[in-house]
């Protein structure tokens, strides 16, 4: 036990320079509550229901916007994609652009300039997210930062009266995630995770088909985030890297499922979660870690700095959650192995089956011993192809966004946002999603103990319905 408590005080020591030297918050932390005995600290949990500083926002609807005024924090990656997809969307003004990397902000400039938009006003510095929040000129404040800023940025942008839409995750800890949920219940503003994967177009297909009956009641399902990134950790920014190699950072001194929302979003949009079913508790277990210290000794040498790094991230992580209902979904994490990228998105009912990866394939009773033949597949696929797939797929395709899934997304919160309708994934969604990174990395420290997973529509659950197969007409 002695032993045992040593190392937990170590990888927090570790954990906190880590984090200082990256300029995060304390990531002691950033995932918070994980604690030498591995008990849940008050503030970390505030209760699996918190008292209500604000009403529901559940079903939230806001007014209708004409033009969407846009704020769009961080250029690197993804928020330079975001520029390209968003100028193509009838209703979009971007006001103003943040970065600090001076080369990020000239592409986003030149993008607006080619295609004939006004001139977004540009911001350099560290702290300039705060005053595009409090410009009195802008509706949407659309975060594309390293983890650490998305929860202060759309907080503080909800506070400013204005709708906040994240990259995933939302959240890294369970008080960031009632962070979340608290202002938008105060401020009554849209808190949008923007998890693309709920559009790829076999995902909308597979829910429109659940909500129609055609897998029955779906009790299990799976999903993952298996994406070998050991390049692009280890890459300088000058080879096409993260800034300051930021996303490393979470490798060296964390453990559990770091991103869980690609896998886990799509099919907790099909069980229903959060309405008619939610979270109840998860286990989590990683193995080792081997692959990221075997990738740093081939590229650095067996003596570099990256090669001796102690890493926490184990290699493969399985999480485990289970709903009130009985349900339970499977959740990978694996960031570090060679093998072909895999969200898995499995889901398996009373009538039948679906899985996308490795190859696209359904089974249906009274067959479902085997898989549909391909032109059965083609069939049913059309038949319950997504109207959103049906009305804007094409032109999604032609704008890409990992196969077209980002433009939709961007497409149907702008439409959402000009009509004056609830969003497809709200705060409740953003929080109970991310809420596993932290849970899961206590869980494996905690030797696959169960954590319990909180209430954070604080009972709406309970009467709310899934949201149904929707259109933009």
């Amino acid at each position: 036990m002695k032993n045992d408590n040593n190392s937990r005080r170590n990888f927090l020591r570790k954990a906190a320079l880590g984090a200082a030297a990256l300029g995060l918050a304390p990531i002691s932390g950033v995932m918070a509550g994980i604690q030498e005995e591995n008990t849940p600290n008050e503030e970390s949990q505030q209760g699996l229901v918190s008292p209500a500083k604000g009403k529901s926002v559940m079903g939230l609807r806001c007014a209708p916007l004409t033009t969407v005024r846009i704020g769009l924090i961080g250029l690197g990656m993804r928020g330079s994609e975001a520029v390209r997809r968003l100028i193509q969307i009838e209703g979009v003004e971007i006001k103003a652009l943040s970065d600090r990397v001076p080369a990020n902000m000239k592409d986003a400039v030149l993008q607006l300039k080619n295609a004939g938009k006004p001139e977004a006003t540009e911001y350099l510095e560290e702290d300039d997210w705060k005053k595009i929040c409090e410009r009195d000129d802008i509706d949407l404040i659309y975060t594309c930062t390293p983890w650490h800023l998305h929860t202060p940025i759309a907080v503080y942008a909800m506070k400013q009266g204005k709708h906040a839409a994240i990259e995933v995750p939302a959240a890294l800890t369970v008080k960031e995630c009632w962070e979340l949920v608290d202002t938008a219940e105060e401020t009554q503003r849209h808190c949008m995770m923007l998890e693309n994967c709920c559009y790829d177009f076999f995902e909308m297909a597979t829910l429109n088909m659940a909500r129609n009956g055609v897998f029955g009641d779906i009790y299990y399902g799976e999903g993952a985030y298996n994406h070998d990134l050991r390049w692009l950790k280890f890459a300088s920014p000058e080879e096409g890297g993260y800034y300051k190699r930021w996303r490393l950072e979470y490798s060296k001194f964390h453990t559990g499922n770091l991103y869980p929302t690609h896998g886990l979003g799509p099919v907790a949009q099909i069980m229903g979660i959060n309405r008619g079913d939610r979270f109840d508790f998860l286990t989590s277990n990683s193995t080792s870690q081997r692959g990221m210290t075997q990738y740093a000794i081939k590229k650095f040498g067996k003596d570099s700095p990256d090669a001796i790094q102690d890493y926490k991230l184990g290699d493969m992580n399985t999480t485990i959650l289970h709903t009130v209902n009985g349900k339970t979904i499977q959740i990978q994490h694996d960031t570090t192995s060679p093998r072909p990228y895999s969200r898995i998105h499995l889901i398996s009912g009373t009538e039948g089956m679906a899985v996308k990866y490795p190859d696209e394939s359904i089974a249906l009773e009274p067959a479902a011993h085997s898989n549909l033949k391909k032109e059965d597949f083609e069939q049913l696929m059309k038949k319950w192809e997504h109207p959103l797939a049906q009305q804007i797929g094409e032109k999604a395709k032609q704008v890409g966004g990992h196969g077209g899934m980002d433009f939709i997304m961007d497409y149907r919160l702008i439409y959402c946002l000009r009509n004056g309708l609830p969003l497809d994934q709200d705060v409740y969604d953003a929080a109970a999603w991310s809420c596993v990174i932290e849970l899961s990395e206590k869980s494996v420290l905690g030797n696959g103990s169960s954590q319990a997973v909180p209430d954070f529509t604080r009972g709406a659950w309970k009467n709310a319905q899934p949201w149904p197969v929707v259109t933009i007409d």
